[in-house]
């Protein structure tokens, strides 16, 4: 049974597409043919704003496990041959701390929902017993229905439709690799230099940062309506979490000897 044919489901993702061709009829008049595509970023703008507290506590969160990281590099160094001990002295880090090693999680769960229902709109065929016809739109000739690798295989006719989804893959992979550098915390060091138990292998941080562009080949395999939804939302996150880190670094501003505080650049 599809989660999303259940009525309550099923009449939020209802209201949710009303608003998707609401914002698409809006736009007609400008947008021409480009529509549909035009309603995807808005409505990704919209749930992203939305979201925009969600986004706050993540940055605070990760602020807090930076700080946090020597310290819990050096119970791992004193009590790592003790599990029981080490976790018994973690918890208490993090109670003197008044945080939790969950902190940031519970922001990331309250995204799943909306993400899910906002990527239901733009691909299920039929949405409370009626089509979808946003899927049936088009920009630019490429159906915003339609998989990139589905429509690889519909014939050279189709190829001015593909270099669209070209362009959106190719965006996604280039916002992906600016959020690697831009998004990605300094370290500070664990006590007793590299090498410590605490210190993941440098092969495996490698491995682990290209795992971003695992998004190009998913983006590649969902109708294009998702696709820009995925672009639009990656270029949100760079742009949003670039300036809360800004903003919300507690290391930007420290005081000086005349007790007035300075910008650290």
């Amino acid at each position: 049974m599809d989660f999303f044919s259940w009525p309550p489901i099923a009449a939020v993702l209802d209201a949710a597409y009303g608003f998707v061709t609401a914002l698409s009829a809006a736009v007609q008049p400008f947008a021409g043919t480009a529509a549909g595509l035009v309603a995807v970023v808005l409505l990704t703008v919209v749930v992203r704003a939305v979201l925009l507290p969600v986004g706050v506590s993540q940055v605070r969160a990760e602020f807090v496990r930076r700080r946090l990281a020597p310290k819990l590099a050096e119970l791992q160094s004193k009590h790592g041959h003790d599990r029981e001990l080490l976790g018994r002295k973690t918890i208490e880090l993090y109670q003197e701390e008044r945080t939790s090693p969950f902190a940031g999680m519970l922001p990331l769960l309250a995204q799943i929902p909306v993400i899910s229902l906002v990527y239901a709109v733009f691909t299920h065929p039929s949405i409370a017993g009626h089509g979808n016809a946003l899927l049936d739109e088009r920009a630019f000739g490429a159906p915003l229905g339609t998989s990139f690798v589905g429509l690889t295989g519909a014939g050279p006719q189709v190829w001015p439709a593909i270099v669209v989804y070209l362009v959106v893959l190719a965006l996604i992979a280039a916002v992906t690799t600016v959020s690697r550098k831009v998004l990605a915390l300094p370290q500070q060091p664990a006590p007793g230099g590299p090498g410590t138990a605490a210190t993941p292998p440098a092969g495996m941080l490698r491995a682990l940062s290209f795992l971003p562009y695992v998004t190009v080949v998913f983006a590649a395999f969902v109708p294009l309506a998702a696709a820009v939804y995925i672009l639009t939302s990656t270029t949100w996150t760079v742009l949003e979490r670039s300036t809360l880190r800004r903003l919300l670094d507690p290391e930007r501003r420290r005081p000086t000897e005349g007790g007035q505080p300075s910008i650290s650049h």
